[in-house]
């Protein structure tokens, strides 16, 4: 199976849609996943990953289902921090996160400075619950770190989410440490990110990332790539 991973379009957050810049996007996007064959097309219930998936699906006559568990996790809102102000966690700066190299584990990164919450856990732990649940109805079983293989799917599966959701499920699919996901990694508007399952038995089956932040569908119809969510020196 392969499962790919898409941050809406360029958001217009005031009124839950993508800008026109992100119908631009969301067009030349849709043009390329024509040709990937996709079998199934998931979405966030928000307007922005909707309406950035409407063209895919209209491309490739599939419909969209709603999964309301990819939606953004704008729970994760910190206190402000100086001298960034209020935060949400994924924008926490790197150089917090990697002071404390010696808890930057799976198990233990919930000893990093303002990650540690109750409501933290909650959310991640929810993130994580229906991924296993999600991945179940598609056959593939978790167990610790890997999948057993329920029966063998070949699919192409797209789920059009959020930046911030995006990382935090690619956490839980790759074992990387949440925390170092979100510092590490960036998704920018309309990228595509594929997510293999790669099989080397017949019994089991690892989240193995082929293609990450993928964004040629706009270079080429030459559009600019939008900086939302990159906070500092991105030229």
């Amino acid at each position: 199976m392969r499962l790919y991973l898409i941050r809406h379009a360029e958001p217009d957050y005031e009124h839950n849609t993508i800008t026109k810049q992100g119908h631009l996007e969301a067009k030349a996007l849709a043009k390329r996943l024509k040709s990937e064959g996709l079998t199934r097309i998931y979405s966030s219930p928000l307007g922005r990953a909707l309406h950035t998936a409407e063209y895919t699906a209209k491309a490739t006559g599939l419909k969209t289902k709603v999964e309301n568990w990819t939606r953004e996790l704008s729970e994760l809102k910190m206190e402000p921090i100086a001298p960034w102000g209020p935060l949400i966690a994924w924008d926490l700066p790197g150089e917090i996160i990697r002071e404390k190299r010696e808890v930057l584990t799976q198990k233990a990164w919930h000893q990093i400075p303002n990650l540690g919450s109750k409501k933290f856990s909650r959310v991640i732990t929810r993130v994580n619950r229906h991924s296993d649940a999600f991945l179940k109805r598609h056959g593939y079983r978790r167990a610790g770190g890997r999948y057993w293989v329920l029966q063998e799917n070949r699919e192409r599966i797209a789920v059009f989410c959020h930046g911030g959701f995006g990382l935090t499920w690619l956490s839980h699919l790759l074992e990387i440490p949440l925390p170092l996901m979100w510092s590490g990694f960036w998704m920018a508007p309309s990228s595509v990110t594929t997510v293999l399952f790669d099989m080397r038995s017949e019994k089991w089956a690892v989240p193995r990332c082929i293609g990450f932040c993928d964004v040629s569908h706009l270079r080429l119809e030459g559009l600019p790539i939008s900086t939302h969510g990159i906070k500092a020196n991105f030229d």
